[in-house]
């Protein structure tokens, strides 16, 4: 597999036709654009159905929380659209991760999108659960969401790179890895707390990295995505 598509491209913003731009100069560079929901909530399903016919796939970050049944319509919605990823939140339990994917397959049939769960974000750390009345250190709990997806029959989770390695050992090469947070070394972390840089990021395991402002704000976002991409390609002698 070409390095380029491990590395996905954070569209988040509201404005359409900056997406359409930085989607149009990054199309070559990148193996994802993610739509997330900022820019969900702005123009809707017609976004994600336009970025698909740009060459990338487009994961759709929505990060779905509710009850069974409007999940499984929600990811049915989702899969028709275009996408071929998507997310649900693992705190929404075993029922609600079924149903997603009863939902995806009934609407996308014999290609449906992969669905992985969102485990711990990356802007919580210990204190911030803490707050939340969860005693489980980050990676405990994001093992144990990482388990009921896998039980439940999900692709995969997203997780910090952090917990990548971890997950790799147990849970196999199959079990898709999408990390958030990827910082290069030179970046800021903004409001990331538990971040990686994409080279740590590959050896540690993972299979889709996750970058947003190092690539977006660049002054040159197509040469910041190439070295990312360079990045990682010297980082795993595979690709």
């Amino acid at each position: 597999m070409n390095a380029k598509e491990h590395l996905c491209v954070a569209l988040d913003s509201s404005d359409r036709e900056w997406s359409r731009s930085t989607a149009t100069a990054l199309a070559d560079h990148v193996g994802w654009l993610k739509v997330g929901l900022e820019a969900f909530s702005a123009h809707g399903p017609a976004l994600v159905e336009e970025l698909a016919d740009f060459g990338p796939r487009v994961f759709l970050d929505l990060k779905l929380h509710d009850i069974p049944a409007t999940v499984k319509r929600a990811a049915a919605n989702c899969a028709a659209c275009g996408a071929s990823m998507l997310t649900v939140h693992a705190a929404g339990g075993r029922g609600m991760l079924e149903a997603a994917i009863e939902g995806a397959r009934q609407r996308a049939g014999n290609n449906p999108p992969k669905i992985v769960a969102v485990t711990v974000l990356t802007s919580l750390d210990s204190a911030a659960l803490s707050e939340l009345a969860i005693d489980k250190s980050p990676a405990d709990l994001v093992r144990s969401w990482a388990v009921l997806a896998s039980e439940s029959g999900l692709d995969g989770v997203v997780a910090s790179a952090h917990e990548a390695a971890a997950l790799r050992r147990d849970f196999g090469e199959d079990f898709l890895i999408v990390t958030p947070g990827i910082r290069p070394a030179s970046s800021a972390t903004d409001d990331q707390r538990r971040v990686m840089t994409p080279a740590e990021a590959v050896r540690a395991g993972a299979d889709v990295l996750v970058v947003g402002r190092p690539i977006t704000a660049a002054g040159d976002p197509v040469e910041a995505a190439k070295s990312i991409v360079e990045e990682i390609s010297a980082a795993d002698s595979t690709f």
